[in-house]
């Protein structure tokens, strides 16, 4: 697994500790979602304006929001090695999140790093049934993780 990690975020930068966790969910989204760990991802540590011009852009919601993601596949298309996509955090929003929902910072990342890797495996939460099955993988993957600070 190749995880390339781009901090574009001066006035609120992730900390190095959190790569390892960055790194650990992934894994984990992939194991718990049937897939092997032969996959490559970009994950990206922005600020609130950069998040907001992104998600004007390709998802026509100009506001600022904590992650975004980008995958290269349909669910059904995923292949069995290579890149499935970018993973964008707006770091400050997040930390912002963890106070709001009186949980640590460390969780959230984790939290939003999870949420992303299973958009890039295709789930999603528009539709109620789809929603239930992604928050009960997530639900797991947080489980296997022990990441409840």
């Amino acid at each position: 697994m190749l995880v390339l990690i781009d901090q574009r975020n001066d006035s609120f930068p992730l900390e190095e500790k959190y790569f390892n966790q960055i790194e650990k969910a992934i894994s984990m989204s992939l194991k718990m979602a049937g897939y092997g760990d032969d996959y490559e991802f970009s994950f990206s540590i922005v600020d609130e304006d950069e998040i907001r011009e992104l998600n004007r852009d390709y998802r026509e919601n100009d506001s600022i929001t904590d992650v975004l993601s980008f995958p290269l596949y349909e669910r059904e298309d995923i292949p069995a090695q290579g890149m499935l996509g970018d993973i964008v955090i707006c770091a400050k929003r997040a930390k912002e999140q963890s106070e709001e929902f009186g949980h640590s910072y460390e969780r959230e990342i984790v939290y939003l790093t999870v949420h992303s890797v299973l958009h890039l495996l295709g789930y999603d939460h528009e539709e109620d049934d789809e929603k239930s099955e992604m928050r009960q993988i997530e639900k797991s993957i947080m489980k296997e993780l022990g990441v409840f600070k």
